[in-house]
């Protein structure tokens, strides 16, 4: 079958503004206040935990090493799981795009290198659950994106065809991980990310939901 993975973060949901809340908890408990801002750092924020919490450390002025990061990653994930979904929302389109999809006959899935407990927690508060055949998430495998198998995984446990299969992103990671599993790459061009993804020459563009279908059509059939 036609298949559609999405990437879940900056890519079907603009989560960032929890993701840095949760960071700014974490930098509290350390006596720091506020630390990271909205404006400016969304796009570190969709790049995980440990990102934030460099920057908020450069930013700082102090010191950190990987054992540092690793130590303090879990406060992230525990304030963020206890508050996720105050400021999360679908990006417009999504839930009119990602039925009509399902309407027309493709599978659905999500690839995402969020925990996935705390990927399924955000999908079933969002209401969207029924709608994915599969969700993996950074530790469903030993592999994460861009290790190709994290996505053949998800479009094979969505009952789909990995030949005739498409990934919907936002970031490098996700033009990668497309790339190295020979399938097409689409990147959307609103999220908050940091990187030019028109530079990533991705086999297509979105700049919103609605276009989705065509582009998929377009792609994959």
């Amino acid at each position: 079958m036609r298949t559609v993975i999405f990437d879940l973060d900056g890519t079907l949901a603009d989560t960032g503004a929890d993701l840095l809340a949760a960071a700014n908890a974490c930098f509290r408990e350390m006596g720091h206040g506020d630390v990271l801002r909205l404006e400016t750092d969304k796009g570190t924020a969709l790049r995980g935990g440990r990102a934030m919490l460099s920057l908020g450390f450069d930013r700082l002025g102090v010191a950190y090493d990987d054992d540092a990061l690793t130590a303090y990653y879990p406060d992230i994930l525990r304030h963020y799981e206890a508050d996720i979904h105050t400021h999360t929302r679908f990006y417009p389109g999504v839930e009119a795009a990602v039925k009509g999809l399902i309407e027309k006959g493709y599978v659905v899935g999500i690839c995402t290198n969020k925990p996935v407990k705390l990927a399924e927690i955000l999908i079933e508060s969002l209401g969207a659950r029924d709608w994915f055949g599969a969700l993996l998430g950074a530790d469903s495998l030993p592999v994460r994106k861009p290790d190709p198998l994290h996505f053949t995984e998800t479009v094979r446990l969505c009952g789909g065809d990995v030949r005739r299969s498409v990934l919907i992103g936002d970031t490098v990671t996700d033009h990668d991980t497309a790339r190295a599993a020979g399938v097409p790459s689409v990147l959307v061009g609103f999220g908050p990310g940091d990187t030019d993804v028109r530079a990533l020459q991705p086999d297509a563009l979105l700049d919103h939901f609605d276009d989705l279908h065509d582009v998929v059509a377009r792609l994959i059939g």
